[in-house]
């Protein structure tokens, strides 16, 4: 026999400290609750199931103007089998203007989504919406139906299919669990755009950056106080790793390459997570270490350049705290996208920072040299080493003002402590446009 659901009281128990909260409309297809979630206080609105009628989006509407007022995060439950066609055309204008609202605070209140089950039509676009969405392994969310489509894909509408599309930032193994890791996310973001960042008590973390063993998750963690990263986006552009953290007490997001190359699906994640930190004055920590850009037409044809574009524009625009640590090859249009608009570059020895890679640029510089030569590989890799080490080392980075410290890589985390503690009180203001226009 199947295990039961948990319902309203336990989903919510689970969610806020010490499982209180204040009860802010009678129990129906929609309710909402009030409390403190890991130290936040938060507004949640909870849809139990039933079908939304014009009354229960209504009360999701007001939900999110009080939260805009008084500057708290807002996280909804998303579980509805549909809504009370008996409404009609009103059902139609209140979810339109509940997609206003949603998009009218973007950016002013962090906004969560937690899919617990059922979150279809237009309640999938308005989950997708959020700043960020949670999926429990239990639900479905699809815009159409997966078993009426064209095209059927295995697992469409799973938490792992919108993980895989990028919809889905954490995926759950059940409802409590989903909304305890809403509660620890909301704990890291700030209460709303205009507030400073949360505080914790930190540890240092255990190891220390290694480059022989480079590996983005591991670069996060070295770099972050001991357990406090919380991976987002895992399934989608694995070649760019993505997640919320704290440094020195202080929540930061960090962005680091694989060394593998980099797809436009890695560029779309990177843009969309720097976006949200910019938002809420969230420190952006970058650590750069990749062989490039994918070598592919099918990837440029599918957006790579367009993409490329993008991120370089987000990085650019971005008015938070902006580090970038040099942790391995950055080379050409990798350095340009990822490190060139960083307020702090901090190179750690051992890294390639240049125009060209090596091999290719001595392969100009010394073409006579080394085709007159007896070897040409081992003439070419000679070269290739002595420009590493004389033009693309950290050191000549920070002479060339490509960088701003060189620094070994033991001593990583204290540079970028550092760096965030000397810049946390960076103000920047945008040139007066209505946006911006790189392309999307």
């Amino acid at each position: 026999m199947a295990a039961t659901k948990p319902g309203k009281a336990e989903t919510l128990a689970a969610f806020y400290d010490e499982g209180t909260y204040t009860a802010l409309f009678a129990d129906g297809p929609v309710s909402a609750a009030y409390g403190c979630a890991n130290g936040q206080s938060v507004y949640v609105v909870y849809q139990n199931g039933q079908p939304l009628d014009v009354s229960d989006i209504e009360k999701t509407i007001r939900v999110l103007k009080m939260a805009a007022e008084t500057g708290a995060p807002v996280v909804t439950f998303y579980n509805s089998n549909g809504a009370c066609l008996e409404g009609g055309l009103k059902l139609l204008n209140a979810n339109s203007e509940l997609m206003a609202q949603i998009a009218r605070i973007s950016g002013v209140v962090p906004q969560i989504a937690v899919v617990t089950g059922i979150c279809a039509g237009s309640a999938a676009v308005q989950a997708a919406a959020a700043d960020l969405c949670i999926m429990s392994e239990e639900a479905e969310l699809f815009l159409n139906a997966p078993f009426n489509s064209d095209d059927k894909i295995e697992k469409a509408g799973s938490a792992a299919f919108a993980a895989r599309a990028g919809v889905a930032a954490v995926t759950a193994k059940d409802a409590l669990d989903a909304a305890q890791q809403a509660s620890r996310i909301a704990g890291l973001m700030p209460s709303n755009n205009l507030a400073g960042p949360a505080v914790f008590d930190f540890a240092a973390p255990a190891k220390t950056l290694n480059l022989a063993q480079y590996a983005p998750a591991d670069a996060a963690a070295a770099l972050a106080d001991a357990d406090s990263v919380v991976e987002l986006y895992g399934g989608y552009g694995k070649a760019v790793y993505t997640a919320l953290a704290t440094v020195g007490g202080m929540t930061a997001g960090i962005v680091a390459t694989a060394k593998s190359s980099i797809n436009h699906h890695c560029t779309a994640k990177a843009a969309r997570f720097i976006r949200l930190c910019d938002a809420y004055s969230i420190p952006v920590l970058t650590v750069v270490n990749t062989e490039g850009f994918v070598r592919s037409e099918g990837d440029d044809m599918a957006g790579g350049i367009r993409q490329a574009a993008r991120l370089a524009g987000v990085y650019a625009e971005a008015t938070t705290v902006k580090v970038a640590v040099l942790a391995g090859e950055a080379v050409g249009p990798i350095y340009t996208v990822f490190a060139a608009s960083a307020d702090w570059r901090v190179a750690v020895e051992g890294c390639t920072v240049a125009p060209l890679a090596p091999e290719a640029a001595v392969s100009v510089l010394y073409k006579d040299e080394i085709d007159g030569s007896d070897n040409i590989q081992q003439a070419t890799k000679a070269k290739a080493d002595a420009y590493r080490k004389d033009v693309a080392s950290a050191q000549a980075a920070v002479a060339a003002g490509a960088a701003d410290a060189a620094v070994a890589a033991a001593d990583v985390r204290n540079a970028v402590a550092q760096a965030l503690d000397m810049l946390a009180s960076k103000r920047a203001v945008r040139l007066a446009k209505k946006h911006g226009n790189i392309s999307l």
